[in-house]
């Protein structure tokens, strides 16, 4: 329903999901910060200077926007939105959190796969006056580092928890 993708396209965040890295891939298996049967987050490739670290949290099957986005993949995707905004107010000391997802070209949908973006905000910050550019790996990597170790003490934790 409501399907813009090209003939041919090779889906980009398939090809994360599946781990695999080539010339239709911006992301590196290193950006992944959560991974489970049914959504995948990671650091965005692309770079808000004031805003570094935005995670995009897809679901693993392929649906190309909100309108065939079954709600148990809705579901898994913003229960997952809030805890990557916890994760920013503990790991990043961020002062808000802002979400967004486009549909449709209209909508400036640019991957026809449903994906969320979730960014951490600073007072003046200037978010949406402010232009992207395309990240290094290695300047990616500091970010999702700090929040997979988050996510390893947040499980320990949970773990420590429920045997008690």
């Amino acid at each position: 329903m409501y399907n813009h993708a090209p003939k041919d396209y090779i889906c980009p965040f398939c090809l994360i999901v599946k781990g695999i890295e080539n010339e239709h891939v911006l992301t590196k298996q290193d950006d992944i910060v959560y991974k489970d049967d049914y959504i995948t987050a990671f650091i965005g490739a692309g770079w808000w200077n004031n805003n570094k670290g935005h995670v995009i949290i897809i679901p693993n099957n392929h649906f190309e926007n909100i309108y065939e986005l079954p709600n148990e993949f809705s579901a898994k995707i913003h229960e997952f939105e809030k805890e990557i905004a916890i994760a920013f107010k503990k790991v990043y000391k961020c002062d808000g959190v802002s979400s967004r997802r486009h549909n449709e070209h209209c909508g400036n949908q640019d991957v026809w796969h449903y994906h969320l973006h979730v960014f951490p905000r600073y007072k003046n910050d200037n978010l949406y006056l402010t232009g992207r550019e395309l990240s290094k790996p290695e300047e990616r990597l500091e970010y999702a580092e700090k929040l997979k170790n988050y996510f390893k003490e947040k499980d320990k934790s949970n773990i420590i928890f429920k045997s008690n």
